[in-house]
Protein backbone atom coordinates (compact mmCIF):
# COMPACT_ATOMS: atom_id res chain seq x y z
CA UNK A 1 0.00 0.00 0.00
CA UNK A 2 2.96 2.68 0.88
CA UNK A 3 4.67 1.52 -1.85
CA UNK A 4 2.16 1.94 -4.31
CA UNK A 5 1.53 5.89 -2.91
CA UNK A 6 5.12 6.50 -3.15
CA UNK A 7 5.31 5.19 -6.97
CA UNK A 8 2.23 7.55 -6.88
CA UNK A 9 3.63 10.88 -5.54
CA UNK A 10 6.80 10.24 -6.90
CA UNK A 11 5.01 11.10 -10.52
CA UNK A 12 1.98 13.11 -9.72
CA UNK A 13 0.47 14.48 -12.49
CA UNK A 14 0.74 18.76 -12.19
CA UNK A 15 -2.93 18.33 -13.28
CA UNK A 16 -3.70 15.75 -9.62
CA UNK A 17 -1.99 18.23 -7.82
CA UNK A 18 -4.29 21.24 -9.15
CA UNK A 19 -7.44 18.92 -8.12
CA UNK A 20 -5.77 18.37 -4.67
CA UNK A 21 -5.86 22.27 -4.31
CA UNK A 22 -9.27 22.89 -6.16
CA UNK A 23 -11.07 19.85 -4.59
CA UNK A 24 -10.16 20.82 -0.41
CA UNK A 25 -11.55 24.39 -1.25
CA UNK A 26 -14.66 23.33 -2.77
CA UNK A 27 -14.94 20.70 0.09
CA UNK A 28 -14.55 22.78 2.79
CA UNK A 29 -16.33 25.90 1.08
CA UNK A 30 -19.72 23.70 1.07
CA UNK A 31 -18.63 22.63 4.98
CA UNK A 32 -18.61 25.84 5.71
CA UNK A 33 -22.11 26.80 4.15
CA UNK A 34 -23.44 24.09 6.59
CA UNK A 35 -21.88 24.63 10.00
CA UNK A 36 -20.06 27.61 9.96
CA UNK A 37 -18.55 28.45 12.96
CA UNK A 38 -18.81 32.39 12.30
CA UNK A 39 -22.14 33.78 10.48
CA UNK A 40 -20.73 36.42 8.54
CA UNK A 41 -22.91 39.28 6.28
CA UNK A 42 -20.51 39.24 3.26
CA UNK A 43 -20.62 38.39 -0.64
CA UNK A 44 -19.01 34.94 -0.10
CA UNK A 45 -17.53 35.15 -3.96
CA UNK A 46 -16.71 38.48 -3.66
CA UNK A 47 -14.63 37.96 -0.68
CA UNK A 48 -13.28 35.07 -2.04
CA UNK A 49 -12.16 36.98 -5.49
CA UNK A 50 -9.11 38.45 -3.87
CA UNK A 51 -8.06 35.34 -2.17
CA UNK A 52 -8.12 33.44 -5.57
CA UNK A 53 -6.22 35.72 -6.72
CA UNK A 54 -3.47 36.00 -4.56
CA UNK A 55 -3.89 31.78 -5.00
CA UNK A 56 -2.90 32.33 -8.58
CA UNK A 57 0.20 34.23 -7.55
CA UNK A 58 1.10 31.54 -5.20
CA UNK A 59 0.93 28.61 -7.83
CA UNK A 60 3.10 30.60 -10.30
CA UNK A 61 5.72 31.63 -7.49
CA UNK A 62 5.44 27.60 -6.34
CA UNK A 63 6.03 26.64 -10.46
CA UNK A 64 9.01 28.70 -10.99
CA UNK A 65 10.85 27.12 -7.74
CA UNK A 66 9.23 23.87 -9.02
CA UNK A 67 12.75 22.86 -11.08
CA UNK A 68 14.91 24.13 -8.15
CA UNK A 69 13.01 21.73 -5.74
CA UNK A 70 13.45 18.90 -7.84
CA UNK A 71 16.79 18.93 -8.31
CA UNK A 72 17.83 19.79 -4.85
CA UNK A 73 15.70 16.36 -4.02
CA UNK A 74 17.41 14.57 -6.46
CA UNK A 75 21.15 16.15 -5.37
CA UNK A 76 20.16 15.54 -1.59
CA UNK A 77 19.26 11.89 -2.06
CA UNK A 78 22.09 11.27 -4.58
CA UNK A 79 24.72 12.75 -2.47
CA UNK A 80 23.20 11.65 0.80
CA UNK A 81 22.54 15.03 2.47
CA UNK A 82 20.01 15.23 5.73
CA UNK A 83 18.88 13.56 8.45
CA UNK A 84 16.62 10.54 6.27
CA UNK A 85 19.97 10.28 4.42
CA UNK A 86 22.08 10.27 7.73
CA UNK A 87 20.22 7.72 9.12
CA UNK A 88 18.74 4.87 7.25
CA UNK A 89 14.96 3.87 8.00
CA UNK A 90 12.19 2.56 6.38
CA UNK A 91 9.65 4.20 3.60
CA UNK A 92 7.21 4.30 7.15
CA UNK A 93 9.89 6.15 9.07
CA UNK A 94 10.96 8.58 6.38
CA UNK A 95 7.22 9.18 5.88
CA UNK A 96 6.63 9.93 9.22
CA UNK A 97 10.04 11.82 10.48
CA UNK A 98 9.77 13.84 6.76
CA UNK A 99 6.79 14.97 7.36
CA UNK A 100 7.26 16.25 11.15
CA UNK A 101 10.65 17.95 9.89
CA UNK A 102 9.36 18.92 6.34
CA UNK A 103 6.62 20.70 8.29
CA UNK A 104 8.45 22.23 10.84
CA UNK A 105 10.89 23.83 8.67
CA UNK A 106 8.52 24.51 5.86
CA UNK A 107 5.74 25.43 7.66
CA UNK A 108 6.36 26.69 11.69
CA UNK A 109 10.31 27.95 11.17
CA UNK A 110 9.09 30.04 8.34
CA UNK A 111 6.02 31.44 9.81
CA UNK A 112 7.50 32.13 13.39
CA UNK A 113 10.67 34.24 11.24
CA UNK A 114 7.47 36.13 9.32
CA UNK A 115 6.58 37.91 12.74
CA UNK A 116 10.24 38.31 13.64
CA UNK A 117 11.62 39.70 10.51
CA UNK A 118 10.20 43.26 10.16
CA UNK A 119 10.76 42.89 6.72
CA UNK A 120 9.44 39.39 6.13
CA UNK A 121 6.29 40.58 8.48
CA UNK A 122 5.33 43.54 5.99
CA UNK A 123 4.73 40.68 3.53
CA UNK A 124 3.03 38.08 5.84
CA UNK A 125 0.66 41.41 6.92
CA UNK A 126 -1.51 40.68 3.89
CA UNK A 127 -2.78 36.88 5.21
CA UNK A 128 -3.58 38.74 8.90
CA UNK A 129 -5.41 41.49 6.79
CA UNK A 130 -8.69 39.15 5.96
CA UNK A 131 -11.75 39.68 8.27
CA UNK A 132 -13.22 37.20 7.31
CA UNK A 133 -11.19 33.95 7.56
CA UNK A 134 -12.65 31.29 5.82
CA UNK A 135 -11.07 28.19 3.69
CA UNK A 136 -9.94 30.51 1.01
CA UNK A 137 -7.55 32.68 3.17
CA UNK A 138 -5.49 29.94 3.24
CA UNK A 139 -3.90 30.67 0.57
CA UNK A 140 -3.94 34.31 0.89
CA UNK A 141 -0.12 34.98 0.80
CA UNK A 142 1.42 38.11 -1.01
CA UNK A 143 3.89 37.33 -4.00
CA UNK A 144 7.10 38.65 -1.88
CA UNK A 145 5.77 36.04 0.69
CA UNK A 146 5.13 32.78 -1.61
CA UNK A 147 8.64 33.74 -2.30
CA UNK A 148 9.76 32.82 1.25
CA UNK A 149 7.64 30.11 1.72
CA UNK A 150 9.15 28.59 -1.56
CA UNK A 151 12.84 29.11 -0.39
CA UNK A 152 12.29 27.65 3.25
CA UNK A 153 10.62 24.36 1.50
CA UNK A 154 14.06 24.26 -0.38
CA UNK A 155 15.90 24.19 3.07
CA UNK A 156 13.49 22.29 4.34
CA UNK A 157 14.31 19.71 1.51
CA UNK A 158 17.85 19.91 2.37
CA UNK A 159 17.77 19.31 6.54
CA UNK A 160 15.66 16.82 5.23
CA UNK A 161 17.11 14.71 2.57
CA UNK A 162 13.42 14.09 1.20
CA UNK A 163 12.88 12.38 -1.72
CA UNK A 164 10.54 13.85 -3.99
CA UNK A 165 7.48 11.13 -3.68
CA UNK A 166 8.13 12.52 -0.01
CA UNK A 167 8.18 16.19 -1.18
CA UNK A 168 4.78 15.95 -2.77
CA UNK A 169 3.27 13.69 -0.10
CA UNK A 170 4.21 16.75 2.37
CA UNK A 171 2.57 19.77 0.06
CA UNK A 172 -0.63 17.75 -0.63
CA UNK A 173 -1.07 16.80 2.92
CA UNK A 174 -0.16 21.13 3.43
CA UNK A 175 -2.55 22.51 1.60
CA UNK A 176 -5.55 20.75 2.32
CA UNK A 177 -4.64 21.10 6.35
CA UNK A 178 -4.46 24.51 6.10
CA UNK A 179 -7.63 24.99 3.99
CA UNK A 180 -9.12 23.22 6.74
CA UNK A 181 -7.60 24.74 9.84
CA UNK A 182 -8.39 28.39 8.01
CA UNK A 183 -12.33 26.89 7.29
CA UNK A 184 -14.88 28.54 9.06
CA UNK A 185 -16.58 25.41 10.31
CA UNK A 186 -17.95 24.98 13.82
CA UNK A 187 -16.98 21.48 14.90
CA UNK A 188 -18.33 19.67 18.80
CA UNK A 189 -15.77 21.42 21.28
CA UNK A 190 -14.73 17.84 22.13
CA UNK A 191 -13.85 16.72 18.33
CA UNK A 192 -11.55 19.82 18.12
CA UNK A 193 -9.76 19.48 21.20
CA UNK A 194 -9.27 16.44 20.77
CA UNK A 195 -7.93 16.88 16.78
CA UNK A 196 -5.75 19.75 18.07
CA UNK A 197 -3.36 17.12 19.98
CA UNK A 198 -2.06 15.61 16.57
CA UNK A 199 -2.77 18.02 14.10
CA UNK A 200 -3.73 22.10 13.67
CA UNK A 201 -7.21 22.25 14.21
CA UNK A 202 -9.86 25.05 13.30
CA UNK A 203 -10.40 26.89 16.46
CA UNK A 204 -6.28 26.57 17.54
CA UNK A 205 -5.33 28.12 14.29
CA UNK A 206 -8.21 30.56 14.43
CA UNK A 207 -6.28 32.64 17.58
CA UNK A 208 -3.90 33.09 15.50
CA UNK A 209 -5.57 35.47 13.28
CA UNK A 210 -6.49 37.32 16.11
CA UNK A 211 -6.12 41.13 15.67
CA UNK A 212 -3.25 41.23 18.58
CA UNK A 213 -0.59 40.19 20.23
CA UNK A 214 -0.45 38.27 21.93
CA UNK A 215 -2.52 35.68 19.93
CA UNK A 216 -1.48 36.82 16.71
CA UNK A 217 2.21 35.26 17.39
CA UNK A 218 0.95 31.66 18.63
CA UNK A 219 -0.23 28.74 17.06
CA UNK A 220 2.24 28.98 14.04
CA UNK A 221 1.47 25.37 13.17
CA UNK A 222 0.13 24.30 9.71
CA UNK A 223 0.01 20.09 9.51
CA UNK A 224 1.29 19.28 13.53
CA UNK A 225 0.72 21.15 16.50
CA UNK A 226 3.67 19.47 18.04
CA UNK A 227 5.93 22.10 17.45
CA UNK A 228 3.84 25.17 18.89
CA UNK A 229 2.69 22.92 21.95
CA UNK A 230 6.80 21.75 22.50
CA UNK A 231 8.44 25.29 21.23
CA UNK A 232 6.37 27.34 23.86
CA UNK A 233 4.26 29.17 21.16
CA UNK A 234 0.59 27.51 21.80
CA UNK A 235 -2.03 29.50 23.16
CA UNK A 236 -5.35 28.47 24.04
CA UNK A 237 -7.94 31.71 23.84
CA UNK A 238 -11.11 30.84 23.33
CA UNK A 239 -12.54 31.27 19.56
CA UNK A 240 -15.37 33.04 20.61
CA UNK A 241 -13.03 35.44 21.56
CA UNK A 242 -11.21 35.91 18.36
CA UNK A 243 -11.51 39.02 16.22
CA UNK A 244 -9.98 38.83 13.02
CA UNK A 245 -7.38 41.53 10.92
CA UNK A 246 -4.92 43.41 12.12
CA UNK A 247 -4.68 46.63 13.99
CA UNK A 248 -1.52 47.87 12.35
CA UNK A 249 -4.03 48.05 8.99
CA UNK A 250 -7.07 49.78 8.11
CA UNK A 251 -9.30 46.78 8.30
CA UNK A 252 -12.04 48.68 6.03
CA UNK A 253 -9.74 47.86 3.14
CA UNK A 254 -8.90 43.93 3.52
CA UNK A 255 -10.69 42.87 -0.18
CA UNK A 256 -8.72 46.06 -1.85
CA UNK A 257 -6.11 44.12 -3.78
CA UNK A 258 -3.91 47.59 -4.93
CA UNK A 259 -4.20 48.33 -1.21
CA UNK A 260 -2.64 44.89 -0.59
CA UNK A 261 -0.41 44.07 -2.96
CA UNK A 262 1.09 47.84 -2.24
CA UNK A 263 0.84 47.30 2.01
CA UNK A 264 4.65 46.14 2.19
CA UNK A 265 5.93 48.82 0.61
CA UNK A 266 3.91 51.90 2.58
CA UNK A 267 6.08 53.23 4.96
CA UNK A 268 2.76 55.09 6.62
CA UNK A 269 2.02 51.31 7.91
CA UNK A 270 3.97 50.29 11.23
CA UNK A 271 5.90 47.17 11.50
CA UNK A 272 4.90 46.86 15.06
CA UNK A 273 1.69 46.08 16.40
Amino acid sequence: MLEQLISYFDHIPSSHRALILAGGITFFWLVENAIPLVSFRYNKWKHAGINFLFTITTILVNFGFAVWIVQLSDWAVANQIGFLQWFPMGNWGQLILGLLLLDLVGAYFVHWVEHKVKVMWKFHMVHHADTKVDTTTANRHHPGESVFRALFTLLGVLVCGAPMWLVMIYQSISVVLSQFNHANIRLPQWLDTTISYVIVSPNMHKVHHHVSRPQTDSNYGNIFSIWDRILGTYNSTAVHEVVYGLDVLDNQRDGELGYQLKAPFDSSIKTDY
